[in-house]
């Protein structure tokens, strides 16, 4: 069985219907527009007369135009509402408040890093399995973008441009959790790749 790009993206008949059901929706929309631009511009100058006040019949429409589009353009622009099912939890400052708890990309690449060198101090296993696997993809992606090569498809030069400093800290595990001291020259090594 085999498909057709027409397939896909449908036969030609279909789209003439679409447009011609898209113009009459325009059209549609366009007289509600200025039926109820019509209806609004009559309650605003009987408003103006009933207090004693007179008016350009044409600076009104053109107010009443103008607070039609001005809505329009704001409809457009807001948001999208709330899914009915309550999954989406409000973040940052939406409801003017600020919520202290609110997943934020920041915050979940530290915690990213955070919890398992926590969970790591003082157990040189654990760093060994949660933290230097990590630590070499790191080394792997900077050597890839900057040198195009990673640790495993040449280890040579991989080796050459990381320095043995670097490459036996990754190669070998740590017979002891490192300092913070030296996890930031290891980083910092790991920034001059």
């Amino acid at each position: 069985m085999s498909t057709s790009i027409d397939d896909l993206l449908g036969s030609a008949e279909e789209e003439p219907a679409q447009e011609r059901a898209a113009r009459g929706g325009r059209v549609g929309g366009a007289l509600k527009a200025l039926a109820v631009a019509g209806a609004l511009t009559a309650v605003v100058v009987a408003g103006l007369r009933a207090v004693g006040l007179q008016l350009s019949l044409w600076v009104v429409v053109a107010g009443v135009l103008a607070l039609l589009a001005v809505r329009r353009v704001t409809a457009a622009l807001a948001p999208p509402p709330p899914s009915r099912s309550g999954a989406r939890i409000p973040a940052g400052e939406e409801d003017g408040h600020y919520h202290w708890a609110a997943r934020d990309a920041l915050r979940a690449a530290i915690n990213g890093w955070e919890r398992p060198l926590d969970w790591s101090s003082g157990n040189p296993q654990r760093f060994a399995e949660r933290i230097l696997p990590r630590l070499g993809e790191l080394a792997d992606e900077r050597l890839r973008q900057r040198h195009g090569v990673t640790r495993e498809s040449d280890p040579a030069r991989a080796r050459a441009l990381l320095g043995d400093r670097l490459s036996t800290f990754l190669d070998t595990p740590p017979r002891r959790t490192p300092s913070p001291r030296d996890l930031a020259a290891i980083v910092a090594e790991l920034e001059k790749i």
